[in-house]
C-alpha cells in the first residue's frame, strides 16, 4: 500500500517536471516522507497541495489576464498613435496647401502692385506730356500773332506771367460787372492781335 502510494506520489509530482523541462525525477525528501504518512494525514497533505497548484494556477491566469489586458492596451495605444499620426499628416498637408496658396497670393498681390505703381508712374508721366504739349502748342500759337502789340494800360511783363486769357478775364470783370452771370467768368481762350498788313505796301514791294 505505500509503495503504491509512494508511487503515486511520484507520478503526481514529477509528472509537470517532465512535460515542462525533462528535469531530474527523483523525489524530494519532502516527498519520501509523504510516504510514511498515515492516510489521513497523506490525504491532508494531497490535498494541501493540491490547493497550493489551485492558488498557483489562479495567480497564473490572473497574470494572463493582466497581460492580456496590458495587451490589448497597447494595441488600443497603438491604433490611435496611427490615428494620430494620420491625423498630423494630414494637418500638415493641410497647412503645406494652404501655405503655397498664400505664396500664391501674395505674389498675385505683388504683381497687381507692380502693375499699379507702373500705371501711376505711366499716368503722371502721360499727365506731363499732355501738360508739356499744351505748353508747346500756346508757344507756337504765340509765335504765330504779333509779339509787338500790347494792351494799352497792361504791363507786357503781367501778360506774359499770366497770359492773354487771365488778362482778359480780369478787363472783363472790371468793366462788366453787371452782366448777370453767376459764377467767375471764365475766358476759353485769348491771343494778340495779328499784326496789320498793308496790302499797298505788299503790292508796292512787287
Amino acid at each position: 500500500m505505500r509503495k503504491n502510494r509512494s508511487s503515486t506520489i511520484q507520478q503526481f509530482i514529477k509528472a509537470p517536471d517532465q512535460k515542462e523541462n525533462n528535469k531530474n525525477t527523483e523525489l524530494s525528501p519532502e516527498d519520501l516522507e509523504l510516504g510514511k504518512l498515515s492516510d489521513n494525514d497523506f490525504r491532508a497533505a494531497i490535498i494541501k497541495k493540491l490547493n497550493e497548484v489551485e492558488r498557483k494556477i489562479e495567480k497564473q491566469a490572473e497574470f494572463w489576464s493582466y497581460f492580456t489586458k496590458e495587451i490589448e492596451i497597447i494595441k488600443k495605444n497603438q491604433t490611435e498613435f496611427l490615428e494620430m499620426k494620420n491625423t498630423m499628416d494630414q494637418i500638415k498637408q493641410n497647412t503645406d496647401s494652404l501655405n503655397a496658396r498664400v505664396d500664391n497670393i501674395e505674389e498675385q498681390i505683388s504683381i497687381i502692385e507692380d502693375g499699379q505703381a507702373e500705371w501711376r508712374q505711366t499716368e503722371e508721366e502721360r499727365e506731363l506730356r499732355i501738360k508739356k504739349n499744351e505748353e508747346n502748342l500756346r508757344e507756337i500759337m504765340d509765335s504765330m500773332r504779333s509779339n509787338n502789340i500790347r494792351i494799352i494800360g497792361i504791363p507786357e511783363n503781367m501778360e506774359k506771367e499770366n497770359g492773354a486769357e487771365s488778362v482778359l478775364n480780369e478787363i472783363i470783370e472790371e468793366n462788366f460787372p453787371n452782366l448777370g452771370i453767376n459764377g467767375e467768368m471764365c475766358v476759353e481762350e485769348g491771343f494778340r492781335s495779328p499784326r496789320f498788313v498793308n496790302v499797298k505796301d505788299l503790292l508796292q514791294g512787287t
